[in-house]
């Protein structure tokens, strides 16, 4: 384990000094040890380098913006260690990373593992609702609900041992950082970019897995040009950890013949303190010339704010797309993606402005959206006490109950 400067991740490396890397990122809520089962026959013919995402397993809570971003920690971080070109295994969120680095950095990966992955992680108005639970309620409901995500029934009757170490790696995960991982995996979605994988990738998942099931992995298999498929039976989600045996034999014959090649002996010395530059690709609204048209930028801010869900609701409609095409032009290219103000203020805002107009459907709408913006339902409350005081008691009172009856549907864990 080694001290991080906030560009780079938490990392440990197992194995020979001159032996080929293989590097292991895991899933959303674990740490490092879910490969620990993995890891003595691996060493054997690798270095092995496991990271832990950030707020987990106690590393820095420096939360991360999109999977590309944690890519390029993940990519700084090996710079920093002196690897070049690795192996790479990664279970969901980490197979996210996986599938980036393929596709943006397709010269440091050699082969490719994707356990319990997907091009894209169910609907992006899923993981923001999980990202408003856990603002709300904090990681208590995702720590529950882990076991029957996780592993199977009989797994989890079986090895209850194990599965409160699992709980317990969701309990003790930075809140921020989870829920900043939701985020990324909400906008996460590489379904159109597979066919530019060229890289030899092993597609993994557990016949009984309900979270990234085989339907997924199949997905993935016939996009990317060179990829098989292996369905582990017997397991769910955390694959590795319910099957390891299985999982292991899969891991070691599809890396078998595909070791980079490391001239010279891997060291670890400590972290730089100054950041490794990383190549960051271009904005993909920069333009050569002239003012670009805020319609596009327009309508992803309106998804993310107000949900895939209700926008295309909201377009589908709209007959001939004259109205929807103004708001989203204007409201959302032009005012609500200025930075004079974040987007927490932005929906204080709009929240006033709706009680004082009895907008009750649009309130709630941006009651919706103001959760997902960060405010918290305390938060919201005094929105409309304040409101009330200039926007008339009438208006708030109804403003009141419209909250409350989203803020309840909003932030209550699934049953």
């Amino acid at each position: 384990m080694s001290e991080t400067p906030t560009n780079t991740l938490q990392y440990r490396v197992d194995g020979r000094d001159d032996a080929p890397v293989l590097v292991m990122g895991s899933s959303l809520g674990t740490t490092w040890h879910m490969w620990d089962r993995q890891i003595p026959e691996l060493t054997r013919d690798w270095r092995v380098v496991r990271f832990d995402l950030p707020g987990h397993g106690g590393a820095p809570a420096v939360p991360f913006t999109s999977v590309a971003e944690l890519g390029d920690r993940l990519l700084a971080t090996l710079d920093a260690i002196g690897v070049q070109r690795f192996g790479y295994a990664g279970c969901s969120l980490g197979g996210a990373v996986g599938l980036d680095l393929a596709l943006r950095a397709p010269h440091r990966v050699a082969s490719l593992a994707l356990v319990a992955a997907s091009p894209r992680f169910g609907s992006a108005d899923e993981f923001r609702q999980r990202g408003v639970i856990v603002r709300t309620n904090g990681l208590e409901p995702m720590a529950r609900a882990a076991p029957e995500q996780w592993f199977t029934s009989v797994f989890a009757g079986a090895q209850p041992a194990i599965v409160d170490w699992a709980v317990q790696m969701v309990r003790t995960t930075d809140p921020v950082c989870y829920t900043a991982a939701c985020e990324a995996l909400a906008g996460f979605d590489v379904r159109e970019a597979l066919d530019r994988i060229t890289i030899p990738a092993l597609v993994l998942v557990g016949s009984e897995d309900q979270v990234t099931g085989p339907a997924e992995a199949r997905t993935l298999v016939a996009g990317i040009a060179d990829a098989r498929l292996a369905v582990v039976p017997g397991a769910s989600h955390l694959a590795p950890v319910e099957q390891p045996a299985a999982v292991t034999d899969l891991l070691l014959d599809h890396f078998a013949g595909a070791a980079p090649d490391t001239s010279g002996t891997l060291t670890v010395p400590p972290l730089p303190a100054t950041p490794v530059p990383v190549a960051q690709p271009a904005p993909a609204d920069e333009v050569a010339a002239g003012r670009p048209d805020p319609y596009d930028k327009g309508l992803g801010l309106r998804r993310e704010v107000l949900g895939d869900a209700h926008v295309d609701q909201a377009l589908a409609d709209d007959p001939d797309g004259a109205f929807q095409e103004l708001v989203t032009r204007y409201a959302w290219g032009e005012v609500w993606s200025r930075e004079g103000l974040d987007r927490r203020t932005r929906s204080v805002v709009t929240l006033t402005a709706l009680i004082a107009g009895g907008h009750r459907e649009a309130l709630a709408d941006h009651t919706r959206a103001a959760l997902r913006n960060g405010l918290s339902p305390e938060e919201l409350r005094e929105i409309v006490l304040h409101a009330g005081v200039y926007c008339g008691f009438p208006a708030a009172e109804s403003a009141l109950r419209v909250v409350a009856r989203v803020v309840a549907e909003e932030t209550t864990p699934p049953a």
